[in-house]
């Protein structure tokens, strides 16, 4: 090209980065939505209905799409005199939607796959423990949950003198993992009230 001469012009355009991003996605195909497991801890304290604790799953697995949508407790197969006089027969059971709209909820936290996995072996153990395994005082459904939260790693200390009381213990676990909730964008649901 001689100097002093312009370039000749052509007609190619510049495509905004906005373009050339939008057709980028669309030559790598579909990428599948965000999936996420959430457990939720609930409590319902007293009434003649059982568990007085237990947890609930809803959401998508993120490596099947698979959707969950469960809730677990731990309780005695049949609530009579004899649940004060030791073991009996025990089992994981599930409530209905009535049941857990009349229940607290304490908090929500997303889990992994992984972690979806640690609840759901947690839940098979208790499902598959010895007969009687059902005990007021070692083995009921405030034990349960606190069992689902230590797998899940929180602090699920099971002091005495709340493991009958569903919505205490409760309260105290959200209280003693206020940092790790923090962590992980829990979403709490009912108000912890300051430790006494």
């Amino acid at each position: 090209m001689a100097k002093g001469r312009a370039r000749p012009r052509t007609n190619r355009r510049r495509w905004p980065l906005a373009a050339k991003l939008a057709v980028f996605l669309l030559l790598i195909g579909p990428t599948p939505a965000l999936a996420a497991v959430e457990i939720t801890f609930l409590s319902k304290e007293f009434g003649a209905s059982f568990p007085h604790a237990y947890v609930a799953l809803e959401g998508t697995l993120d490596r099947t799409g698979e959707r969950i949508s469960a809730n677990y407790g731990f309780t005695a197969t049949h609530v009579s005199p004899a649940v004060l006089m030791g073991s009996v027969k025990g089992e994981v059971m599930s409530v209905d939607g009535d049941y857990m709209s009349r229940s607290d909820r304490h908090f929500s936290v997303t889990l992994s796959d992984a972690e979806y996995d640690q609840v759901m072996a947690t839940v098979e153990r208790w499902r598959m423990l010895k007969q009687p395994s059902y005990n007021l005082n070692r083995q009921n459904c405030v034990y349960f949950v606190a069992h689902v939260a230590a797998a899940l790693g929180m602090t699920a200390e099971t002091p005495r003198a709340l493991m009958k009381k569903p919505r205490s213990y409760l309260e105290m676990l959200t209280r003693a993992n206020q940092t790790w909730l923090a962590a992980r964008d829990a979403r709490l649901l009912r108000g912890a009230p300051a430790a006494r």
